[in-house]
């Protein structure tokens, strides 16, 4: 099935999505606000923010977007992320979110921690999401139909996982950390779905190879060489933007072979992403680092 033949009405829903200043993201904000929902992205520049915001407002005048500024390394503002969205769907009379898009992510070729202690790809491509997905569930559980999608990769295939040393792995090498946070996307959304009502549905994403600058943000040395080369075989983000914006706005979303998706059709992950021993797991862990009950 071809995305791009799909036509998808969002008129009515209300969509935050994160990482929303730059590739995928910037191209989904784009997408979905054309195609009719009010978006709240969330960067973590102001100045990137208000860059990006400007740029949707030229190109689609009518656009209904709104920017806020999060570090999601942070959980903290995590949490007041959470409050902020509130606070502002409120000032718009609106009482629900119909999609979450968990779409920001890092790649780090030396390791950096956060303030929590927490090693920083783990928090910001899983812990956040996960953290962001519980403090908006009574805005999720109030939509007509709401769902939380995360974006994930194909690279989380044959990655090993040791639940007890995700929050400090050692030793650390970049790629592997990444692909790991990727596995816990999907761990994650598989968990969600047994644990919930079909009230809110989780799904993973699988973009693609696409040409953004992921690999080059947080390196300069030679993870960024590498990614310039392979990045040229990649598709625009405007691609998995339309992916994101299906999946958001499907009525009938067939769940039948699982909750990973690539483009529009549902792909079979790896054995170890479907373990509901490591998602149950990956889940108590992410709670116990969260500190919270879910």
């Amino acid at each position: 099935m071809c995305c791009e033949k799909q036509e998808i009405d969002l008129t009515g829903k209300t969509i935050v999505l994160t990482g929303a200043t730059s590739g995928i993201g910037f191209a989904s904000v784009k997408k979905l606000a054309s195609s009719g929902a009010y978006v709240i992205g969330v960067g973590r520049s102001e100045t990137r923010n208000q860059k990006a915001l400007e740029g949707i407002q030229n190109a689609f005048p009518n656009a209904h977007v709104d920017y806020l500024f999060a570090d999601l390394a942070s959980q903290d503002q995590v949490k007041k992320l959470a409050e902020d969205i509130k606070v502002l769907l409120q000032g718009h009379e609106i009482n629900a979110v119909d999609v979450l898009v968990n779409n920001a992510g890092i790649y780090l070729e030396k390791k950096q921690t956060t303030k929590e202690g927490i090693e920083q790809t783990f928090a910001v491509n899983h812990l956040a999401a996960f953290l962001l997905s519980h403090e908006l569930m009574p805005l999720l559980q109030a939509s007509n139909q709401g769902r939380i999608i995360t974006v994930s990769s194909y690279s989380h295939r044959n990655t090993p996982l040791i639940i007890n040393r995700l929050d400090n792995p050692w030793p650390y090498i970049g790629l592997l950390a990444y692909k790991r946070s990727k596995l816990c996307n999907i761990l994650f959304s598989y968990e969600f779905n047994r644990r919930h009502d079909n009230k809110v549905t989780a799904i993973a994403l699988d973009p693609g190879l696409v040409d953004t600058s992921i690999a080059s943000k947080g390196s300069n040395g030679i993870s960024d060489w590498v990614w310039r080369l392979r990045r040229k075989d990649g598709e625009s983000p405007d691609v998995p933007a339309e992916s994101i914006a299906y999946l958001a706005g499907v009525e009938n979303l067939d769940t039948s072979h699982g909750y990973f998706y690539r483009n529009c059709d549902p792909e079979t992950p790896s054995i170890k992403a479907r373990s509901e021993d490591l998602a149950e797991k990956l889940w108590q862990c992410s709670c116990e680092l969260t500190n919270i009950i879910w």
